[in-house]
């Protein structure tokens, strides 16, 4: 008798940004431990539900794949294809930590994480100057695959002591930011106007200055210089212009589309603590706090809403997780 059940159905993309936004969380909680004397579990604990959630989705995912062209064409789509470079930059994350504890296998899986990465970016970066795309289905998701994936495969390689490397990388991700960052510029000025679901892919396009600070905190090592007062002025001016898009985000239809923010609201903050206490004073310790206080209010805040959307019936979930 054939089966009954029905075949899982398969996650977006886009839902990936789960386990990356958690896993910056806890890097900001593990940079406040160093920074703030913030208790070492919390960072441990994030770190730890990353993993698993990385990995869960990327099971449930391949449980709804039933042959390679779901796969390809996943990985075409015009609008969520991009966000298919979370799972490896995801993966840098993590084995970068990882390799605090077990440094041969966390080196190992850095570079594993860092072929990936520089396969899937090629191979996307070939398709944009190859396939003309519509421009309404550009948007911030489409630095993850060569801009987000160069400076967190930099940051990783730094941890694990390939500076030289790390060096290389970042000097490709600041390219391709400054590449794919006018087209993204010159398509938000021109219009069509984002659709709802994809407004919270701006909060990508602010991410950049903040990971990229990150990353030449891990090469440079711990110090004021040129290159922060350029990222840290650059961050400013392009995270202000969302205090005036709040009210637009908060009317915004909850949708697992809203986890973009979370990544970028992480790496800021942890760019940001790791600022303000280089030269500790009892204010700068303060507003280090609320930093880390307001991030993981954002995220705990996305991850409440989550829960809500995974309690809804099947048939409705599933139809507002595909069009998130």
């Amino acid at each position: 008798m054939a089966s009954t059940t029905p075949a899982p159905t398969r996650l977006p993309l886009n839902t990936l940004g789960i386990g990356f936004g958690l896993s910056g969380l806890a890097g900001t909680w593990t940079a406040a431990g160093a920074a703030l004397g913030a208790p070492a579990a919390a960072g441990e604990t994030l770190w730890v539900a990353a993993a698993a959630l990385w990995a869960g989705t990327l099971v449930r995912y391949g449980a709804g794949v039933s042959r390679l062209r779901d796969v390809a064409e996943d990985l075409r789509h015009p609008v969520l294809g991009p966000f298919a470079a979370l799972a490896p930059a995801t993966g840098s994350l993590l084995a970068a930590h990882l390799s605090a504890f077990l440094p041969a296998l966390g080196a190992a899986l850095v570079w594993t994480m860092l072929a990936a990465t520089t396969a899937f970016g090629a191979w996307f970066l070939a398709s944009m100057l190859t396939v003309p795309r519509e421009s309404a289905t550009l948007h911030g998701g489409h630095l993850l695959p060569t801009v987000a994936a160069s400076l967190i495969s930099a940051q990783s390689l730094a941890i694990i002591g390939h500076r030289e490397a790390a060096t290389a990388l970042f000097a490709a991700g600041i390219l391709f930011w400054l590449l794919v960052g006018a087209v993204l510029l010159a398509r938000f000025t021109t219009g069509p106007a984002l659709p709802g679901p994809l407004m919270p892919t701006l909060a990508i396009f602010s991410a950049p200055p903040a990971v990229a600070g990150n990353a030449w905190w891990a090469i440079a090592g711990p110090q004021h210089g040129t290159v922060h007062d350029v990222l840290l002025g650059t961050l400013a001016a392009l995270l202000l212009p969302h205090l005036f898009l709040v009210r637009r985000y908060a009317h915004l239809p909850f949708v697992p589309g809203f986890w973009a923010f979370t990544f970028t609201t992480a790496a800021s903050a942890t760019y940001g603590v790791r600022l303000l206490t280089l030269t500790p004073s009892p204010l700068r310790t303060a507003i280090a706090w609320l930093v880390v206080a307001l991030a993981t209010g954002v995220i705990g805040g996305i991850a409440v809403r989550s829960l809500a959307l995974v309690r809804l019936p099947r048939r409705h979930g599933v139809k507002r997780l595909r069009h998130a």
